[in-house]
């Protein structure tokens, strides 16, 4: 093949992957409708939002429900309660809170069982015994700890700072500088 053809040939391929590509075109006409579906999308879901159904058929047993959960802590998310979690375990945990009131089992049961099941981590209230000791008054422990390091601190360095008398030379310079200031006024 000589040069001549080698350059038709790659022109030829040239055009041949050209024509393969398909063009990124749109049209005024197709810019509008996305634009005016994207501001259908924008506005028309909050218009047609609605309360959410509650996921149990009894309204009390849901009511029930949302105070027992409020009270517990999610164990995944550890800052929120069970209620307000979308956790996969905490929608595990209000089911099973359903079914306990659905049983017909009392608020101080259902807490029981959750407290055997996961411990007093669980509860955002826990009792006041010998392993949560720490958890009720360590804020107090660490305020008082603190305090008292503050205090010897500032003690340490008030004694620090003595008055000590001026030696005569420094007593000379403060009069000097004394008598200097008196002349100019």
């Amino acid at each position: 093949m000589n040069t001549h053809e080698q350059t038709h040939h790659r022109g030829a391929e040239a055009q041949r992957i050209h024509r393969e590509v398909p063009q990124a075109r749109f049209s005024l006409r197709q810019l509008c409708a996305s634009a005016s579906l994207c501001w259908l999308l924008a506005f028309v879901p909050p218009i047609l939002a609605r309360e959410a159904a509650p996921l149990a058929q009894d309204e009390a047993v849901e009511k029930r429900m949302v105070a027992i959960s409020s009270e517990l802590r999610c164990l995944v998310c550890q800052n929120e309660s069970l209620s307000a979690s979308n956790a996969e375990l905490a929608h595990d945990l209000r089911r099973e809170i359903r079914n306990q009131i659905a049983a017909g089992k009392s608020d101080g049961e259902i807490r029981d069982f959750m407290v055997n099941r996961y411990g007093d981590f669980v509860l955002y209230r826990p009792p006041l015994k010998g392993t949560t000791l720490l958890l009720w008054f360590g804020p107090a422990l660490f305020f008082a700890v603190g305090l008292f390091a503050l205090i010897r601190y500032l003690r340490r360095r008030n004694a620090a700072i003595k008055d000590a008398p001026l030696s005569a030379a420094e007593q000379a310079e403060v009069d000097r500088l004394l008598s200097a200031k008196e002349t100019k006024d």
